[in-house]
């Protein structure tokens, strides 16, 4: 093995040590058995875990979003539905999960190396590709500074930071967002998996440009069927595949061919998941120019993205025009995701566009490495300039990586430690539906099985009509009528009731002593004062009233005898039903 060929195979170690690390970091395991989940990504990870348990522990097929029964699921499940195969197949859930983050990320990382070094031919342009990738370019140091004065405890204040300097919108600010950091993939575990694809992908079709032959029928076919599956995989990545498909098409005539059966198949695969999937409720403007600054002008706009691409905003449109034709055009598909993220809301959630953005970084960070590549060769002045940009590409990343290593766990119980949790995975059918006690982590999430509504805010991001179940969640729970109560539950298809007293979910005051008289309790728990009521059974008792109204006797005779029956139905509640029908 040449020096080189080993010097190459140490880079790929110390990508994959660094992949090991970064997703158990942030989720793990404890000895006792308990979750223990980095407080950066404890808020998704509330949507995350329902979702692999609705799998590993529940029966979700055809799949659900867990935290909004009913409707079929607008949520990319398939990585996701991969992790709960595993735990269900006696992984532990932090090994199924890590491993699977481990090899999407490792992969992503070397995608973006052979990409890269196909494209260019040099291997510091793909090692550099990676850094930059690794360690985003933005401006953020410049808030961490202002922060943070440069003092003689500088270097401690870098190494013993918590926190993102810059952390838009969520953070109120109109600076650097959210999604630079790698937090983004400890957040999005599937994120990796669906870029790597991208970009081997692309590698595929550009090595193709290279040849007479074109892309050659198998390579198109296989192509078309991976693709196809996106939908459930990753839709936004499926709709940057198809805009990169129509692109290259256009501006790539020797191989239109391939291009065509591939766009062709996948479409043909998609078809049937986007209409299962169905069309989002929430309201969108979708035609909506740079959206992501407030009061935008040029000036503003211009600012917004230096403070955010740093000065890959000045490398890659240099190493686009020192690139050759062939190489440029890989670059047009990056470009359009940039312009349109920029130009389309594609998701009510404001920085939702970052799967855009992102994937738009990783190719424009391929040409600012070629012009650094460039740079370096500019004897002693050139070299000075690409140590530079080198240094002011990364220096923000390496700020960004103390918040993550330096982050603490929030310990959530689980299995045997969460005795409502295990209640229900030992006691209730698999498909189960809940009317939940809390949001985030609630038992029954924890289970598998499907609530009512889990936190507002996962729904509404995936499309559905949050505002609407909340309205059924407050009246299922401050209902004081059994009738009422039993026809929201049978519509809503729930099968049982969790409440917590008092309860953590805001604006609904439940009417427990209601529950308490006329629902079936079947479990409760001193610890944390959970109650679990079986709707169906309940309910089913009081619909045997019904048949009693067509017998023609009299009103107190049907009500002594349904009252013999029910002990708990009181007589303003039987009169009702009776007269109401």
């Amino acid at each position: 093995m040449s020096k080189k060929r080993k010097v190459e195979f140490l880079f790929f170690a110390i990508l994959f040590v660094f992949s090991w690390w970064l997703m158990w970091k942030t989720f793990r395991i404890n000895q006792l058995g308990n979750l223990e989940i980095a407080t950066k990504v404890w808020s998704d990870f509330a949507a995350t875990i329902p979702l692999i348990r609705s799998f590993s522990f529940g029966h979700n097929f055809p799949p659900q979003y867990p935290l909004f029964a009913g409707p079929p699921i607008r949520y990319h499940f398939i990585f996701f539905s991969a992790v709960g195969l595993l735990e269900k197949m006696g992984v532990k859930l932090d090994w199924a999960l890590n491993s699977l983050s481990i090899l999407s990320f490792f992969a992503l990382l070397l995608a973006i190396y052979f990409l890269s070094k196909e494209l260019f031919k040099k291997r510091s342009v793909s090692v550099l590709s990676c850094i930059f990738f690794l360690f985003n370019g933005s401006l953020s140091f410049l808030e961490f500074f202002r922060k943070n004065p440069i003092s003689s405890h500088t270097l401690s204040d870098i190494v013993q930071n918590t926190s993102f300097p810059s952390f838009a919108p969520y953070d109120g600010s109109n600076l650097v967002s959210a999604f630079w950091s790698l937090n983004i993939y400890t957040n999005q575990r599937h994120l990796a998996f669906a870029y790597a694809f991208f970009l081997m992908f692309i590698l595929i079709v550009y090595k193709a440009l290279k040849k007479k032959g074109g892309l050659s029928l198998n390579k198109s076919l296989i192509l078309g069927i991976l693709a196809g599956f996106f939908p459930f995989l990753h839709l936004s990545v499926f709709v940057m595949i198809e805009i990169s498909l129509f692109i290259l098409f256009v501006i790539s005539p020797n191989i239109r061919k391939g291009l065509f059966i591939s766009a062709l198949i996948s479409l043909i695969i998609a078809l049937p998941q986007i209409i299962y999937m169905g069309v989002s409720v929430t309201n969108t403007d979708f035609f909506r120019p740079f959206y992501l600054v407030s009061n935008p002008t040029f000036l503003s706009l211009i600012k917004y993205w230096f403070y955010n691409l740093g000065f890959a905003i000045i490398l890659s449109p240099i190493g686009f025009l020192l690139a050759k034709r062939r190489q440029r055009k890989i670059f047009l598909p990056f470009l359009s995701f940039f312009l349109i993220g920029n130009l389309f809301r594609l998701s009510p959630e404001m920085a939702a566009n970052h799967k855009f953005f992102n994937l738009f970084l990783i190719g424009a960070n391929m040409f600012a490495a070629y012009s650094i590549y460039r740079l370096w060769k500019y004897k002693t002045v050139g070299k000075i300039i690409a140590i530079f940009y080198v240094f002011v590409m990364t220096f923000s990343g390496i700020i960004d990586i103390f918040p993550i290593k330096n982050d603490v766990y929030s310990e959530i119980k689980d299995g045997k430690n969460n005795e409502v949790e295990q209640f229900i995975v030992d006691n209730t059918p698999k498909d189960s539906v809940f009317v939940n006690a809390s949001y985030i982590y609630d038992p029954a999430s924890l289970a598998g099985r499907r609530v009512l509504l889990g936190w507002p805010y996962f729904s509404w991001s995936a499309g559905y009509d949050t505002d609407e179940r909340f309205n059924l969640l407050k009246n299922i729970l401050e209902s004081s009528d059994l009738e009422y109560s039993c026809s929201l539950l049978k519509n809503a298809g729930v099968n049982y009731i969790e409440i917590q007293n008092p309860t953590p979910i805001e604006g609904i005051e439940i009417n427990y002593n209601f529950f308490k008289e006329h629902f079936n309790k079947i479990f409760s728990s001193s610890e944390n004062n959970i109650y679990i009521y079986d709707a169906k059974t309940s309910c089913v008792k009081f619909d045997d009233i019904l048949p009693a109204l067509k017998s023609g006797v009299s009103l107190q005779k049907r009500m002594t005898y349904q009252r013999s029956i029910h002990p708990r139905l009181n007589r303003s509640v039987l009169e009702c039903c009776y007269k109401s029908i």
